[in-house]
């Protein structure tokens, strides 16, 4: 028999499998805070009725399927990726026998739409929300209709999905997932995810109250939906050169991994508290080049590397050499593009929440009086469609409640490179 292409197993690469080469771990990391508070995430989840938005992505698909084991009396599903729903309950129906599935819907909606709203007040009320839906790609930024669009998805819409399930009462807990980017943000994304925090925990009924908001900042997801190490597998499964910011180093969690922080953030975060993991830079940050060379060594190739752009394109296009493959080194000195990752930002501080791996970040406020002007200055822009806008003007917007957000632009953006 021929032995597979290098791009016919990369098209195969799976990131479950792949995950060992970024984290360096065998077990995953928060299973035995799993195993730990078992009976307590039973307590909380079992016969209980659970809608997650944005279910069909990476880290919300990895999430349901942390969740169900738990056994959720009804588990719905919103996303606006139909395919992806496909898939979803496809594989879900192939993994877990029909009785962990008593009511097991999936809906293809716009989670901050008039529809959604309908759907919510048709429906008897759900218990806990965990919202997924997010705008994460530092390349979204490019203009003002991009901007107001991560905006809109990542700060409006998980407000008014909060509003709307607390109007309709019931509620225990939401849970909306944020990013390592928000603490000290350079980009608009990392922005818009602290943004979110302050929008759910300020509006939100404080002290004493049955609902309990919660959130979480983790690193990257290795080998996720539309992650640099993702791209590594289809520019191999294309026979394209595949690019790295050179001296660049990260954090990484698996799939499974950033399931299992999200479902401890949910259930057992205490409220107003911000999950983050608790990682070493000297252990666990990964110089990207090196990882780089890993996946390639996966699939037993060794780099070629390159500097210039037009060559590393021939050198892919020729495929002469098929011990060693094309790697493009870049620097990094995209707009928005951070140097370092950190889980806590100024002012912030990491507390024990009784978690082995994780560490809880309280909420740290934002004026409550500015917060709330910029959402309706944000409204007004989005749906006044003659109201002027510039990516400038929001950007400066957005710094009138993150005074700490310093915004890093460039020349170049994301899109201009490989």
């Amino acid at each position: 028999m021929t032995k597979p292409t290098i791009e016919a197993r990369a098209a195969l690469g799976c990131a479950d499998g792949l995950a060992f080469l970024a984290t360096g771990r065998d077990t995953p990391l928060f299973s035995t805070d799993i195993a730990r508070f078992r009976a307590r995430l039973s307590e909380r989840i079992a016969g209980f009725r659970v809608l997650v938005i944005g279910g069909a992505g990476s880290i919300g698909s990895a999430t349901v399927k942390a969740l169900i084991p738990f056994q959720p009396r009804c588990l719905h599903i919103v996303d606006q990726n139909e395919n992806g729903l496909a898939e979803l309950v496809r594989d879900l129906r192939s993994r877990f026998a029909a009785g962990q599935l008593p009511d097991l819907r999936t809906l293809p909606l716009n989670f901050g739409s008039p529809i959604m709203e309908r759907f919510l007040a048709a429906e008897p009320p759900y218990d806990y929300i965990l919202n997924f839906a997010a705008l994460k790609h530092v390349r979204s930024e490019k203009d003002s209709y991009s901007i107001l669009q991560m905006l809109d998805t990542n700060v409006l819409k998980p407000l008014h999905l909060l509003r709307w399930a607390m109007a309709r009462g019931g509620l225990r807990g939401y849970f909306s997932v944020s990013t390592d980017k928000a603490a000290n943000p350079v980009n608009v994304m990392g922005a818009s995810k602290r943004l979110m925090e302050h929008a759910i925990f300020s509006f939100a009924p404080a002290g004493g109250g049955k609902l309990n908001v919660a959130s979480a900042r983790f690193a990257n997801v290795a080998f996720s939906d539309g992650s640099l190490l993702q791209g590594w597998l289809m520019r191999l499964a294309k026979g394209q050169p595949m690019a790295v910011p050179r001296d660049t180093r990260r954090y990484f969690v698996s799939l499974e991994e950033a399931g299992q922080i999200c479902l401890l953030a949910a259930f057992l975060a205490p409220d107003r508290h911000i999950l983050v993991p608790r990682l070493d830079a000297e252990k666990d940050m990964l110089l990207l080049s090196d990882l780089a060379v890993k996946v390639l060594g996966h699939y037993g190739c060794k780099p070629e590397f390159f500097e210039d752009e037009g060559r590393a394109r021939q050198a892919a296009a020729a495929k002469t050499d098929k011990e060693h493959y094309p790697l493009l080194l870049t620097p990094l000195n995209t707009t928005g593009e951070k140097p370092y990752e950190e889980f806590a930002g100024a002012g912030e501080r990491e507390v024990d929440v009784g978690l082995d791996h994780l560490a809880g970040v309280p909420y740290l406020a934002a004026p409550k009086e500015k917060l709330s002007v910029l959402l309706e200055s944000l409204e007004s822009w989005i749906n006044l469609p003659q109201k002027p806008v510039e990516s400038r003007k929001l950007v400066e917007a957005i710094q009138s409640v993150l005074p700490e957000f310093h915004h890093r632009d460039s020349v170049e953006g994301l899109d201009q490179r490989l």
